[in-house]
């Protein structure tokens, strides 16, 4: 199966300390119905550093049994230990989920080869399919194009989420991109200029936004209308900015429950919510 089309990397919704599943259950059904291509949990959005073992396993349990379309899943599963990882992704394979969203090792700063040997040690360790997450921003290295195109070589290592956060970059690997392997952004801003550039789609935490405009932005621009995707996502690109403008996902969160889609929005330490003057802006910006 072709990963393409507007993916949701979930927030975690908190309230009172703990993981307010029934918030959680009800994004899951909302987005199942604005017509998004799957779900990414317990990734970056999803404060995925913050949650215990417990938690972590109680929103998987949760996904699966919400996901009454069967979209696909892609579990939000990386680290700087490369062992650990091939031990414990054998955990996650009793899931029915399609594969993992895998950044790149982040703190000890690997060089090329560590990353690739990584990402090769992970492939040969599990049958799920394996999305790439490139955001140097985060993780103090950057996957060059080159090792890219080598790792897509490797039998389960499927696609990428680009948030490499250099357009000349994300340019060159969309034209000289490798065979059967989907680039779908992670850079929201760049979503429609990707989709411009034949990319296959977009992983985006502003997508819990707008969402049917994202899908419909995507759908128009597969169509060859890449005038009528301009007009919307006119309609849409404005607000990113301000989505990022503090730390993610919190801003998301405040729209989230301002539109009552979650009962709070509580983050965890070390995030905190924001400020008042952020709260006012989006005030004036947020739809679901």
């Amino acid at each position: 199966m072709k990963l393409e089309g507007v993916l949701v990397p979930l927030v975690t919704p908190f309230k009172d300390g703990k993981v307010d599943l029934v918030s959680y259950e009800k994004l899951i059904k909302t987005y199942s119905e604005k017509g998004v291509a799957g779900f990414m949990p317990l990734a970056t959005t999803g404060e995925t550093p913050t949650l215990s073992d417990y938690e972590y396993e109680s929103i998987l349990d949760k996904t699966l049994e919400a996901n009454k379309l069967n979209l696909p899943i892609y579990v939000g599963f990386g680290g700087n230990n490369t062992e650990k990882m091939t031990k414990d992704i054998k955990k996650l394979e009793k899931y029915n989920i399609q594969g993992i969203l895998s950044v790149c090792p982040y703190y000890n700063r690997p060089d090329q080869r560590g990353i690739y040997e990584h990402f090769k040690r992970i492939s040969e360790s599990t049958s799920l399919d394996i999305v790439l997450y490139n955001i140097p921003y985060r993780t103090g290295r950057n996957i060059e194009n080159d090792t890219i195109r080598k790792l897509s070589e490797l039998k389960n290592i499927v696609g990428i989420k680009d948030a490499c956060g250099d357009f000349n970059q994300t340019t060159e690997l969309l034209l000289n991109r490798p065979e059967d392997f989907s680039i779908l952004t992670g850079e929201d801003a760049f979503f429609y200029s990707t989709l411009m550039l034949g990319g296959d789609g977009g992983i985006m935490a502003s997508a819990h936004l707008n969402t049917e405009k994202y899908v419909e932005v995507y759908n128009k621009a597969k169509q060859n209308d890449h005038e009528g995707a301009f007009k919307l996502w006119k309609e849409v690109v404005d607000i990113i900015p301000m989505l990022f403008k503090e730390p993610n996902p919190s801003p998301i969160k405040y729209c989230l429950h301002k539109l009552g889609v979650i009962k709070s929005d509580d983050v965890r330490l070390p995030l905190v919510s924001i400020s008042k003057e952020l709260s006012i802006t989006l005030d004036k910006f947020i739809s679901l």
